[in-house]
């Protein structure tokens, strides 16, 4: 009754905010999330109708003990189910993410920047929505006779604009842009080396861009 009740009534409000105009297909559209509503809503209605004619009826046996338990434990799962199910359509609509990963990077400099890791090196996350501070787990690694820079910044919403900053006193700004999709998928190993795709303000643009890779996981 539940599945029959919930997926009538949402098939009927897309069907009416498809008529007026609305995208209701997309789980993070204004319209999807009305559909999801409107679906949870109906499921519960169709459970609390349910459990008012089980427990209307005046005989009480145990076999009816049993189903009024079956019937009250699926009502709680029905009910968490549903909440969860607004949770995460809220979220997808406010475009968050429900448990957030975070990129793990490497950031491979020339050997004359490694003077410059005792200072103030500085690396930032940017997006169409936010701008995060990475954090730096190390420094001073060397890969093939090179510096590296290792860190992480978390992934706080979904979106595939991310674009990720060096600030390296005295070696301008270097930006990587980061090849993932908006919600990207755990990642156990390293992608391949990716040159930098602007640098801010270097003295030889193309030897400077060439100087500088970025490799990274989500995990």
């Amino acid at each position: 009754m539940a599945e029959t009740l919930g997926g009538g009534i949402a098939d009927a409000v897309s069907a009416a905010l498809r008529t007026a105009g609305f995208a209701a297909d997309a789980p993070d559209s204004p319209a999807g999330l009305i559909s999801s509503a409107a679906a949870g809503a109906a499921a519960a209605l169709a459970v609390g109708i349910a459990l008012w004619l089980y427990f209307g009826r005046h005989e009480r046996t145990a076999r009816d003990i049993v189903k009024h338990g079956a019937a009250a434990v699926f009502a709680l799962g029905l009910a968490a189910f549903v909440a969860d199910d607004m949770r995460h359509a809220t979220l997808d609509y406010l475009g968050l993410n429900a448990s957030k990963p975070a990129v793990e990077f490497e950031i491979r400099l020339p050997p004359s920047a490694l003077a410059a890791l005792g200072r103030d090196a500085q690396i930032e996350l940017h997006t169409d929505r936010n701008q995060t501070i990475a954090k730096l787990q190390s420094t001073a690694a060397i890969d093939d006779g090179r510096p590296v820079l290792r860190g992480s910044v978390p992934i706080d919403f979904r979106t595939a604009d991310r674009l990720v900053i060096l600030n390296l006193p005295g070696a301008g700004q270097h930006l990587f842009k980061l090849r993932l999709a908006a919600n990207p998928s755990r990642t156990p190993v390293f992608g391949p080396w990716h040159l930098a795709d602007r640098v801010g303000s270097p003295a030889r643009p193309e030897a400077a861009r060439d100087d500088y890779a970025i490799r990274y996981r989500v995990m």
